[in-house]
Formats: structure tokens, C-alpha cells, sequence
């Protein structure tokens, strides 16, 4: 199974706890033998790393260098990462299973791949707006706050760490219990969690995916 997973931050471009946990799901995926892409942010280092232990990393840099907000940061650089992953779909002759999303900056790729390529995706949410800036109502939360919503309503599944962020999507952006899954970083099944979030997102079970690559 062919995994790309999108992430605005990946080591050694490391700004919070976001780049290290992206990383471990990589890491991980790759250790159960999965087909693991990368699209992340990097101004320095462009361009595909291909690492010793299997995990590839694409790096794009932002085209536009100034801006006002980091909303107009995420519009532009959300190009690339297009670019970026539609090179790596049809460089594998369009046989990437899944798309993993984190944050609402990775929402307008993943939807766009979505439709272009019918390719599910998983929103992994880490955060919302109404958190990072409780109460903040301008138009620049606000967008925030929708391109969040939207992410809830195009991704086949929602990934979360915890009940208490379940339960915040559900009152704030009314997404479906049902649709949200629960996996904690400190269990120790939280990597297999994943993989039936994974296994929900596609329809289908994961070692279909395996026989067909044995094939």
C-alpha cells in the first residue's frame, strides 16, 4: 500500500510537536513495509530524499515570499504541494492508496487530489482555530475556521487524539461521532489504530492492498 502523507512541517524543519509526530507515523508505516511519501515545506532543501531506511521526502519551497497573513502563505504554498504530489501520483503510475492530511493548512491539497484522482483522505486534526485564538471572530479566523469545517466534510475519516477533540468537532463543526476516530499517541497499539483508520478511509481491507502489490 502506497501512503502520501502531507505535513506544512517535517524534521529537520521542526516548529512544534507536529513534525515529530508526523514523522513517527512515517517512520512507522515504513517499518510495517508500506510505501511511504512525504509532501512537506522546506525554503532550504528542496527536492526528493529518499532515505536509507525506505521513506521518501518531497520538499517544496513557496514560491510567493511575502505575505500579509498565513493564509495567503497556505493558498500558494497549497500549489506546490499539488504539483509536488500529483508528480509523485503519476510517478507510480497512480497507485497511491491514501492521503494523509494534517492540519487545516493541508486541507485544499488534499481535497484537490481527492477529486482529481479519486484518492480518499484522512484529516488528522491536531488543533482548531477556536483553540489557538479562543473567541476570535475576524474574517482571518473565520477562514480559518471554515477551511477546517471543510476538511471534516470532504476527508473519508477524522483522526484525533483524544475524546475531548472528538467531542469539540462534533459541537463546533457537527461532524459525525462516526466519522472521527480516536487514536492516542501513547497507546501502544496507536500505530495499528491508525491503520484501521486507514483500512475505514479506502473500504477495504488493508491486506488487499498487500496481495495486490505481492502481485
Amino acid at each position: 500500500m502506497r501512503v502520501l502523507i502531507i505535513a506544512w512541517e517535517f524534521p529537520p524543519k521542526i516548529v512544534g510537536e507536529l513534525a515529530l509526530y508526523v514523522s513517527r507515523v512515517a517512520a512507522q508505516l515504513v517499518r510495517k513495509n508500506f510505501d511511504v511519501y512525504v509532501v512537506t515545506h522546506d525554503d532550504y532543501r528542496t527536492g526528493l530524499d529518499q532515505r536509507q531506511d525506505g521513506l521518501k521526502v518531497f520538499r517544496v519551497a513557496n514560491p510567493v515570499k511575502t505575505h500579509i497573513s498565513v493564509l495567503t502563505w497556505d493558498l500558494t504554498l497549497a500549489a506546490e504541494f499539488e504539483r509536488a504530489s500529483s508528480d509523485i501520483i503519476y510517478s507510480t503510475a497512480r497507485t497511491v492508496s491514501l492521503i494523509d492530511a494534517h492540519e487545516w493548512l493541508c486541507v485544499i491539497p488534499a481535497i484537490a487530489l481527492k477529486k482529481a484522482f479519486d484518492i480518499p483522505f484522512v484529516y488528522s486534526v491536531h488543533s482548531i482555530e477556536d483553540q489557538r485564538s479562543r473567541g476570535a471572530t475576524s474574517p482571518f479566523n473565520l477562514a480559518i475556521t471554515n477551511l477546517e469545517r471543510l476538511g471534516c466534510e470532504e476527508a473519508e475519516r477524522v483522526l484525533v487524539k483524544s475524546t475531548e477533540m472528538r467531542d469539540e468537532l462534533k459541537i463546533r463543526y457537527g461532524v459525525s461521532p462516526n466519522k472521527i476516530d480516536v487514536v492516542q499517541p501513547s497507546s501502544d497499539t496507536w500505530i495499528d489504530d491508525i491503520l484501521k483508520v486507514y483500512e475505514k478511509a479506502i473500504r477495504a481491507p488493508l491486506q488487499d492492498f498487500w496481495r495486490l502489490a505481492e502481485a
